[in-house]
């Protein structure tokens, strides 16, 4: 069994102005004269009193048009007869539009108002049941008028012929004249009647037709006289791909197959199934329609399945022509990144998770071969992830969106924790750094983990390019103290000086190549990161400046600067050209 909860749904909705209304009126209609025959429940008189309470948002030509609509089903006999005790209009599309069985009717003739019955007496395809009670009735089918009943102009009665002498011999040619005369003044009074009625709905066709909004639309047949007139407001329902496939029967033609995708921001709300908020469209065609419009429309969904099925609103006039849509702004190169490696997380994120599933046998026996697949593909789906943060970090500290965070941490004390970390690469190489410093510690206005990640992302790319036997110098200095003075007179911060003697392969590169991000790393450990020894340089140099400080070459070294945590004793400013190269040298093995 499946439960219908579409009526339910339709009354949901508030008939808030009248182009709801009319939305939930043809929706009710529809509903409603399909529902069963012995249906009754409180869902069903709240729609039938939903109904008349937005017919009378709507008028009821509009009404009338509605019913003659060639989708709608009216097989409810209760809803024909409420829609008969409505306007004459209203009354005589419903009794038309009606598709009922003889029974039916038997039951509902005598609860119909008898001037609706009157459109009744119309139908070809009425049966005899039915027209026996309407005959029963007084209501007789189409023809020429009685002559005792009085129609329009009725001709003077002829004053009665005495009763003729009975002569069964011969034929009473006075007689026969008097009921041709008779028939003829009614085929007279019959036109005539008919000539009044035209006559009446022409001029009411006319007077409809200086107050409407919108003229029929014309063919270009060099017609003089007829003035075309502005079209403010078109109710119209689009398909799920945009294009209109109903609207109002003036523009119908003009508008019918038009497509409102071809508009980029139409085009996406159309896509996610969005609502249209005053939307901007241009249309060009018949001087009637063309102009700046703006869209208001909701979305529609099956009512079954839930499939959308297109848009239902209104387009506006305008009230001014609109001026050029604004260029969309750029998002900067590091928006773009930081957008694009968060759609590349997402699948990557489930590749690993179902790697780590199979590895771990958390659904039942896998074979050894498949786990240690797996597990490979777990490490490398981590190493993707985490080549993805260190791209993220990059963008959003070059692109000042983040700075590293503030404390107290000693560049001496990470730097020598880090070259503990890398003695298992270095040492049996018989390499390693060669580490001197000016005092015990070096303070530095960082944080404790920021200043780790800074000294093993310089130490292990220099690490990774050593030969064995070799052995760069690394010096820890300080540089002017922030309460002097320069010979300008400007105070100088205080800051902390790394500088890193490069290994031999790297010494030989320059600037473009050996801060290149394409540079690749040797494939043993330690390893400079995913994208190699110059993505992780550049990065270093990024963190470096987010600190205030920097990071440069100045021939064979690097320095690594920055800002020291207290005033310390002035010593000489280290030359960026030459930087202490007397103290530092590079042993051989």
């Amino acid at each position: 069994m499946r439960y219908d909860d579409r009526l339910a749904t339709v009354l949901k909705l508030t008939p808030v102005g009248q182009n709801v209304a009319r939305i939930q009126h043809r929706q009710l209609l529809d509903l409603l004269g399909t529902s069963p025959v012995a249906a009754s429940n409180d869902v069903l008189d709240a729609a039938y009193l939903r109904l008349d309470e937005t017919a009378r948002a709507i008028p009821a030509a509009d009404r009338a048009r509605m019913l003659r609509q060639p989708g709608l089903r009216l097989r409810s006999a209760r809803l024909v007869a409420q829609l008969a005790g409505a306007e004459p209009a209203v009354a005589r599309a419903a009794i038309h539009a009606a598709d009922l069985s003889d029974e039916q009717w038997v039951d509902l003739i005598p609860a119909v108002p008898p001037a609706a019955l009157v459109h009744l007496r119309d139908r070809a395809d009425l049966g005899a049941a039915p027209a026996q009670v309407l005959a029963r009735l007084g209501i007789t089918g189409a023809g020429l008028p009685s002559p005792q009943a009085p129609i329009a102009q009725p001709a003077p009665e002829a004053a009665p012929a005495p009763a003729p002498e009975p002569a069964p011999a011969t034929p009473n040619l006075a007689r026969h004249t008097d009921e041709i005369g008779a028939i003829v003044q009614r085929i007279e009074a019959f036109r005539r009647n008919r000539a009044a009625h035209a006559a009446a709905h022409a001029a009411a066709n006319a007077a409809a037709n200086a107050n409407a909004s919108t003229d029929a639309p014309r063919l270009p047949l060099g017609e003089e006289g007829a003035l075309a007139r502005r079209i403010d407001t078109v109710d119209f329902a689009s398909d799920a791909e945009g294009r209109l496939v109903w609207c109002e029967r003036d523009v119908a033609p003009m508008l019918i197959g038009l497509n409102l995708g071809d508009t980029a921001a139409i085009h996406a709300a159309i896509r996610h199934h969005q609502p249209l908020c005053g939307q901007s469209l241009h249309l060009v065609g018949a001087g009637a329609i063309a102009g700046d419009w703006q869209v208001d429309a909701a979305p529609r969904f099956d009512p079954v399945g839930g499939r959308f099925v297109g848009h239902l609103g209104r387009l506006r006039r305008a009230a001014c022509p609109l001026a050029p849509p604004p260029a969309p702004a750029q998002d900067a190169p590091s928006d773009r990144l930081r957008q694009l490696l968060h759609e590349l997380r997402t699948p990557i994120n489930a590749v690993q998770g179902f790697a780590e599933i199979i590895q771990q046998q958390l659904f039942g026996h896998v074979p050894h071969e498949y786990r240690a697949l797996a597990a490979h593909i777990a490490a490398d789906a981590a190493q993707m992830l985490a080549g993805f943060e260190e791209l993220e970090r990059y963008a959003k500290l070059d692109s000042g969106a983040m700075e590293l965070t503030g404390g107290e941490a000693d560049l001496a004390a990470c730097l020598t924790a880090t070259i503990a970390q890398l003695a298992a690469h270095t040492a049996p190489r018989s390499s390693g750094f060669t580490p001197t410093t000016d005092r015990p510690s070096a303070m530095v206005a960082i944080a404790p983990i920021e200043a780790e990640r800074l000294c093993w992302r310089l130490l292990a790319t220099l690490a990774a390019h050593m030969a064995p036997g070799e052995k760069p110098a690394i010096e820890i200095t300080h540089t002017q103290d922030q309460h002097t003075h320069n010979h300008q007179g400007q105070d100088r911060q205080a800051q902390v000086v790394m500088t890193m003697q490069l290994p031999g392969a790297l010494a030989l590169r320059d600037d473009a190549s050996l801060f290149h991000a394409l540079t690749g790393s040797p494939s043993q450990t330690p390893s400079a990161g995913m994208f190699g020894t110059g993505f992780a340089l550049r990065l270093a140099g990024a963190e470096a400046r987010s600190a205030h400080g920097s990071l440069t070459r100045a021939g064979e070294f690097l320095q690594l600067r920055l800002p020291a945590l207290c005033a310390t004793p002035a010593t000489p400013t280290v030359n960026p050209v030459s930087p202490i190269a007397a103290p530092i040298s590079s042993a051989s093995a």
